[in-house]
């Protein structure tokens, strides 16, 4: 029973061991990790009664939303904006924009800084809002807002192996999964594998996913309610590599929330060359997440 025992242990080792070989792993990286970005949320709107946050028709309330940047990527000023939805601002008096941009950069997580960088947007700066129509019972509008901002993933792969003599079996290994690091970041990297198309060329099949529940577009493009797309650009000697995705070169659409990159060397490697290369990869793009928080305005007694 002891020996069974001992066996089953070893074999967990090994198994734990050949499963962190490839892929993403902790430690050994500049990157924090993650798969959030920019996160928002509404301050409370007054009391909260059974959940919901409620006022009287004759109180105000402010509307605020606070940004909070829990991704690495840094957020420049005005590159993040908020649009209030779901209400009509016509019936609200104290409302003084749709939409409000960011004033300050918002810095990303790092190890000194666990939390991220923050902002809080004001839609109501002068005076608080307040219901204008008359209230009899109750009125219970759902406010939305949508943020959008610019933002980017990166990768690094440490061990590419650029080898043009396939039998060769030293140094490094070219077909097989990579071991791999991605900064935190609403879009992540699931997988990279490297391959060859020919003699002394080789391949990376990057395998990128929405892991956030929001949409993705090209920068400084509308949003597609078809489809999410994103741009992309390899950072290590980029004139050596020609990257596509479904043949699109330097975009991606996400089918589903995913797509596959590959990049490809453009000339094949020297005679017998052999050597290990850290490789980086940038996921450039805009996000949309969606809020949702309710309001119950009560008819007053008075």
């Amino acid at each position: 029973m002891k020996r069974a025992w001992l066996l089953g242990v070893l074999l967990l080792i090994v198994i734990t061991a050949c499963s962190q070989e490839e892929g993403q792993q902790p430690g050994d990286s500049v990157f924090q990790g993650g798969t959030q970005g920019l996160v928002a949320r509404f301050e409370p709107f007054g009391v909260e009664e059974n959940g919901i946050f409620t006022i009287f028709d004759t109180e105000s309330f402010p509307v605020e939303v606070v940004l909070q940047n829990k991704g690495e990527e840094d957020i420049p000023a005005g590159k993040a904006t908020v649009t209030l939805k779901g209400i009509n601002l016509n019936d609200f008096t104290g409302i003084e924009a749709k939409t409000l941009a960011t004033q300050d950069t918002i810095e990303g997580v790092t190890e000194l800084n666990e939390e991220g960088g923050e902002e809080t947007l004001d839609f109501t700066r002068s005076s608080d809002a307040k219901y204008k129509l008359p209230v009899t019972g109750f009125f219970q509008p759902d406010i939305f807002a949508t943020a959008d901002y610019d933002y980017k993933t990166h990768l690094a792969i440490p061990q590419v192996c650029f080898k043009e003599d396939l039998q060769d079996d030293s140094v490094c290994t070219v077909q097989e999964a990579k071991r791999f690091f991605a900064s935190g970041a609403p879009v992540t990297v699931t997988k990279v594998e490297e391959d060859v198309a020919g003699r002394g060329i080789i391949v990376l099949l990057v395998s990128i996913e929405n892991a956030g529940a929001g949409r993705v577009t090209l920068p400084g493009a509308e949003f597609d309610a078809r489809f999410d797309q994103l741009a992309f650009a390899i950072e290590t000697e980029p004139q050596g590599w020609e990257c596509r995705s479904a043949g699109r070169q330097n975009e991606a659409r996400l089918i589903n929330g995913k797509a596959v990159i590959t990049c490809k060397l453009q000339q094949p490697l020297a005679k017998d060359e052999l050597f290990t290369k850290q490789v980086e990869l940038t996921l450039n793009y805009r996000y949309r997440t969606v809020i949702q928080e309710s309001v119950r305005i009560k008819e007053s007694l008075e």
